[in-house]
């Protein structure tokens, strides 16, 4: 019965897909190394956010080759913003492996690459090589459930792993299409915050959650755990033109990026504090609150880089976790 109910929405979402689809810049060129940016980008990250990022990461890189060939430091100040930096150093990694041995032909050479799970190798292999591999991410898995009216955890994995393989079965010829038609319903009508849009939705007369009146009650998920709420202190040390920078640890959240000096709890004192912020950054599983002080030095000091304005501009990648003190290097 659920295979043949998503046979039958096959054909009227790739009609809706194709009149209502938003005009994204991953959607005009669909190379395996195109889809592959373009999904990691993506991961976890607003599509507003990566619109402009996507073109000009692409006008630098664009090709494996050219991003194989630069500089770690280079790929990361232009990932600057987007946060989840690992995916950066990986999709690096990936690019030096491409332009070694070109990209992989199917699945299970995609889904090897460094920093790519079951879902990415779906949508590159979906979208840019015509392969019938379905990429289920929480949009997918919002829109089956509702479809379906599916009371099971869709956190649980044997749910996931019956989507895809019901999705497999009934995967069309347009397998780029297809693949972003799921994607952009869940994103654009059957949306995960607020009620979702029943009346513009290709599967209203299909929907078996929204025949019953019950669209909201779907998907069941997991409780979230409650994020570790970290006080930190931020210090932006400034001596003449020049501001002190460190780099972050290798392993653990932002590892090897740069930061202003990071202090869990209170900081040494290094001079008089001209001026105090508050700020608070939110990741997955930790809230930093952190004090943001600028303090004067009297001369620059180990361990610390210290660099002008201008040079953290151009050359240094900080975390948007830090934007609310880059307004005193100006």
């Amino acid at each position: 019965m659920r295979r043949e109910l998503l046979l039958r929405a096959v054909p009227p979402l790739l009609a809706w897909y194709r009149v209502c689809k938003r005009d994204l810049p991953w959607r005009h060129c669909r190379t395996p190394y195109t889809a592959l940016v373009a999904e990691l980008m993506l991961q976890q990250t607003r599509v507003e956010a990566v619109r402009e990022r996507y073109v000009r990461f692409l006008s630098r890189f664009p090709t494996a080759e050219a991003l194989a060939a630069a500089q770690e430091d280079e790929v990361l100040k232009l990932w600057e913003g987007l946060g989840y930096y690992s995916r950066a150093r990986n999709l690096h990694k990936a690019a030096k492996i491409v332009a070694a041995q070109g990209f992989p032909k199917d699945f299970a050479g995609v889904r090897a690459l460094p920093g790519v799970g079951d879902y990415t190798a779906g949508a590159v292999c979906s979208i840019a090589l015509g392969q019938k591999e379905p990429a289920v991410d929480g949009n997918v898995l919002r829109i089956l459930s509702r479809l379906y009216a599916d009371g099971r955890c869709v956190d649980d994995g044997s749910v996931k792993s019956e989507y895809a393989g019901l999705l497999r079965e009934v995967y069309p010829e347009e397998t780029a299409d297809f693949c972003e038609a799921l994607m952009e319903l869940g994103a654009i009508v059957c949306t995960p915050n607020g009620a979702p849009l029943c009346g513009h939705c290709p599967w209203r007369d299909l929907c078996l959650a929204r025949r019953a009146g019950e669209a909201e009650r779907y998907p069941v998920r997991r409780e979230k755990r409650a994020r570790k709420q970290v006080e930190a202190t931020v210090l932006v040390l400034r001596c003449r033109d020049t501001f002190a920078l460190e780099r972050r640890g290798e392993g653990g959240l932002l590892a090897r990026m740069w930061q202003f000096p990071f202090f869990e709890g209170e900081a040494p004192d290094f001079g008089p504090v001209l001026a105090q912020k508050r700020a608070t950054h939110v990741f997955t599983h930790v809230e930093w609150h952190m004090t943001g002080k600028l303090v004067d030095a009297a001369q620059p000091f180990a361990p610390y880089v210290w660099a002008t304005a201008e040079e953290i501009e151009a050359r240094y990648a900080l975390p948007s976790a830090f934007s609310a003190f880059k307004a005193w290097l100006r």
